[in-house]
């Protein structure tokens, strides 16, 4: 019989430079989703800090992500829940050579441990770009949970079906997607066009991978699949919250082939859903879709080239 997972998705208001104030919201919330069963919360990206790297003390800052990470494994432990931080952005080699910052996701286990850490690849333009450095090229981690095979991507790696391809082709059931996806990451020609596009856009996103996103991968021209049988993808996407009018887009969800979203807060303001999160709606959706067993057939007949560089029979 397929688990069901009760899920807490946490939209915090992360408060700028604020990391003690910021920490201890977060674990109320934790604490709060613990007492109501759930046995996963997840946080929002950047949800120590927020995002204000032009702040002379931010980099300063960074330099204190071993002491809350830590702080987080005691709270998992604690509470008895598996925790996903959110995001925390960590300097590394600072004064070096070699100093750079590193926006990294962990999987905590309810024991406390570590079970697995992804760091952000996809970056968003010059606004992260010139702050972050990127794990460029390698590969998605999958990792082993109390709540099976987990992904973790990052924000603008929702934009990429070919990240999520990679997680699904080696096995992962549910991708846990961390976010500070603001309204004003849309073009003033995109908001003339409709103010809400940015909630289109994650809405449909966000029920599209849990359908598309079945297997497959990315990085090479040859689909190699590890788990051809297993079952489509959940998805749990943990997003900052904050005052309205402040461009924060909110709109955490969990998502499920069938049913879009089984939980969604449809604003911007700082809150929490617990659902529960049934295993056997996407095994239901694989066996009824079959993707998977599509690309793992000989004759599969799509490749990924995104180079400017061409094969000479083409």
């Amino acid at each position: 019989m397929a688990p069901v997972y009760k899920v807490a998705v946490i939209q915090l208001y992360c408060k700028p430079m604020q990391i003690e104030r910021n920490y201890n919201k977060a674990a109320e919330f934790v604490r709060a989703a613990a007492t109501q069963g759930a046995q996963l919360a997840v946080l929002p990206e950047y949800h120590l800090l927020n995002w204000v790297p032009q702040d002379p003390k931010f980099k300063e800052a960074c330099g204190q992500w071993q002491f809350y990470l830590n702080k987080y494994r005691e709270l998992a432990k604690e509470c008895n829940i598996n925790i996903v931080p959110g995001t925390i952005v960590e300097l590394h080699d600072a004064g070096t050579e070699n100093e750079r910052l590193l926006n990294v996701a962990y999987f905590l286990t309810n024991t406390g441990n570590i079970a697995g850490k992804y760091v952000k690849k996809n970056l968003w333009g010059p606004i992260e770009r010139n702050h972050l450095s990127s794990s460029t090229r390698d590969p998605h981690p999958v990792i082993d949970t109390p709540l099976g095979k987990v992904g973790l991507l990052i924000c603008w790696d929702l934009a990429f079906p070919e990240a999520w391809r990679e997680l699904i082709a080696n096995g992962a059931k549910i991708i846990i997607v961390p976010t500070f996806w603001t309204l004003s990451d849309c073009s003033p020609a995109g908001l003339a066009v409709n103010p809400t596009a940015e909630g289109l856009l994650l809405d449909s996103m966000l029920t599209a991978r849990c359908f598309e996103n079945t297997c497959g991968r990315s990085h090479c021209p040859i689909i190699i699949l590890k788990n051809p049988d297993a079952c489509s993808a959940a998805v749990i996407f943990a997003n900052a919250g904050g005052p309205p009018g402040k461009g924060y887009a909110g709109l955490s969800q969990v998502c499920v082939p069938y049913a879009g979203a089984i939980t969604r807060l449809g604003s911007c303001a700082e809150g929490m859903a617990v659902v529960d999160l049934d295993m056997k709606i996407v095994e239901d959706a694989e066996e009824n879709y079959q993707v998977r067993s599509d690309l793992a057939r000989s004759d599969w007949h799509y490749e990924y080239r995104h180079s400017n560089k061409r094969d000479a029979k083409m």
